[in-house]
């Protein structure tokens, strides 16, 4: 395949997809269109600059683009293209910590655009896609116990700084929640962090491996993709996989298969789960959003369990 004669021609074959615009306004305003404004640009520049050729339609999530590329030698890969922030910064960094173990390989990294070439997996193996959610959870855990079993490297953001902020804004909080059964878990999720926020751990956490975020490649079964680290507890990491393919009377099940692979203390485990129910409360009451329902009965479920 050759490559094209000048980066400015680039541009006419990449396709910026409608959702990835909308979601970037959305959630970063302003910055989020002129991302989206500049990003043939940036992808042109990238290509030009690794010695890239795009290898397929560009895919995305909430806030990056994906595009598959072949590099000079022949190989695949994808570029990665998002808004370079306080969650998406570490993501390099953890993935260098982790070294393609248990984890995408991180291929190539520009530090002020947050630029990144990584190994390319298969979007067609996607832990989504397997039909037990059992065992979807079961790999996601195996997976979490291998990836906290590494110490966070330095100046990665803190849980300790995060929890502390969230009970600064707790009070705040809790008047803007008019239901008194709604306001009152909350209360209790915020009283359940002040138990643990004095030992908030030093693991390198994931933050969000649900199973959309595991993918399959030929030299491994699953891998972890689109960290957003912490410094940590591993008890942090337990609610994508909870509130993953929801479903009421799995909550329990989940919790425990969770906390006996990754071997947590089981109340330590419900504190920092039920501290990612409050982290979600204080971003859909900051958003003018109602409370989400299913993660209500999820942080009441976790609340009553004695198990």
């Amino acid at each position: 395949m050759t490559r094209p004669a000048h980066p400015t021609t680039v541009p006419k074959v990449i396709d910026i997809p409608r959702e990835l615009a909308a979601s970037q306004e959305k959630f970063n305003g302003e910055a989020g269109r002129a991302f989206i404004e500049e990003l043939p640009d940036l992808t042109a520049g990238f290509l030009d600059r690794w010695g890239l050729e795009p290898d397929g339609p560009p895919m995305h999530g909430v806030s990056a683009l994906v595009l598959p590329v072949r590099r000079a030698d022949g190989g695949p890969a994808v570029l990665k293209l998002q808004i370079r922030d306080e969650e998406s910064e570490g993501e390099p960094v953890a993935l260098r910590v982790w070294d393609g173990d248990g984890a995408v390989r991180l291929l190539d990294h520009d530090e002020p655009t947050g630029t990144m070439l990584l190994e390319r997996l298969d979007e067609t193996r996607m832990l989504s896609h397997v039909p037990d959610p059992h065992q979807a959870v079961v790999t996601i855990a195996e997976l979490l116990a291998h990836l906290t079993s590494f110490p966070a490297p330095p100046g990665m953001r803190r849980l300790g700084d995060i929890a502390r902020a969230m009970l600064d804004q707790t009070p705040w909080a809790l008047d803007r929640i008019p239901d008194p059964e709604a306001r009152r878990l909350v209360a209790d999720c915020a009283a359940a962090v002040r138990e643990v926020v004095d030992e908030p751990g030093d693991r390198l956490l994931h933050w969000d491996l649900h199973d959309e975020n595991v993918l399959a490649c030929d030299r491994a079964p699953w891998l972890a993709i689109d960290p957003k680290p912490l410094a940590g507890d591993p008890a942090f990491e337990l609610w994508p996989a909870i509130d993953n393919r929801y479903d009421p009377d799995d909550i329990l099940w989940r919790f425990d298969a969770m906390t006996d692979v990754l071997a947590l203390d089981r109340p330590r485990a419900r504190a920092w789960t039920l501290g990612r129910l409050l982290q979600n409360a204080l971003w859909d009451i900051e958003d003018g959003r109602p409370l989400d329902d299913d993660q209500l009965e999820i942080a009441r479920r976790l609340r009553d369990h004695t198990g």
